[in-house]
């Protein structure tokens, strides 16, 4: 069996429905994992995505804030969801395929301006929400699984436009890479994209606050897809659609794929 997958902050089903939509017409991947939907289940527009083949959907959802979705044309079961660090919000649900293989959908806080717990409570939450993760993956030890999301960390040096000048920016401090690394060990995760792009910087997300975001290109790899040992081979063709960071009232973040055979 082989699928593509797709992972993508969409800032808002509700409000970018039409470009989610062109999305499924013109690239067709046969899971999408959304994050920061920003809608309760019942109002995410599941009728226009079924009329495009995209009939089941796992999903947990808040009014206004964080939300995250699996759309699916391949049947799936919910198995459940996180609420790491306690905070009582939508960040993480998780499906499974009839073929066995388990994708968890994440939506890590992005950490507000200061890279400091003791000024910054959301840094803080930022970094006790990785420490969980990371304690889960170390007692669970998953298989034949696959994680993506907005981690709203770029780990690598290639991952940004400058290491240098955002060494002290939050998702690219030294402290956040860190706790990112751990997560990744302790579950034994590979960084399917990187295995697949290994050189050169690679960008997929861009400021809103860049008029001219393409030709400025400060961009960041926040969105992410990893899978566990057992299955990390059987990842391939990972790409980022650059483009679709400038559809039509377009989300700040640009769609992940990845294709496996399994």
């Amino acid at each position: 069996m082989s699928f593509t997958l797709a992972t993508w902050n969409i800032n808002s089903v509700r409000l970018r429905e039409p470009i989610v939509c062109k999305l499924m017409e013109e690239e067709a991947p046969d899971v999408l994992c959304l994050q920061e939907c920003k809608s309760p289940v019942d109002k995410i527009p599941l009728e226009s995505f079924k009329a495009l083949g995209y009939h089941y959907m796992v999903a947990r959802g808040q009014k206004g804030y964080n939300g995250v979705a699996i759309l699916s044309k391949l049947p799936i079961e919910d198995v459940g969801d996180m609420d790491f660090a306690s905070l009582g919000h939508a960040r993480h649900v998780a499906a499974r395929l009839k073929n066995g293989v388990t994708v968890h959908n994440f939506y890590v806080p992005a950490g507000g301006d200061k890279p400091d717990r003791e000024v910054n409570e959301k840094f803080g939450q930022k970094l006790d929400y990785l420490t969980e993760m990371r304690d889960w993956f170390k007692e669970e030890q998953f298989e034949k699984s696959i994680l993506v999301g907005d981690l709203n960390i770029a780990p690598r040096e290639d991952d940004v436009w400058s290491h240098k000048q955002l060494l002290k920016i939050v998702s690219h401090t030294p402290v956040e890479v860190d706790h990112l690394q751990q997560v990744m060990e302790a579950g034994k995760w590979a960084d399917v994209t990187r295995n697949d792009i290994p050189e050169g910087l690679l960008y997929s997300w861009w400021s809103y606050r860049a008029k001219d975001w393409d030709a400025a290109d400060k961009g960041r790899r926040l969105d992410h897809i990893w899978a566990t040992p057992d299955i990390k081979n059987a990842g391939h063709s990972s790409r980022i659609l650059r483009a679709a960071r400038g559809w039509e009232k377009p989300s700040d973040h640009a769609p992940v794929f990845a294709t496996f055979d399994l």
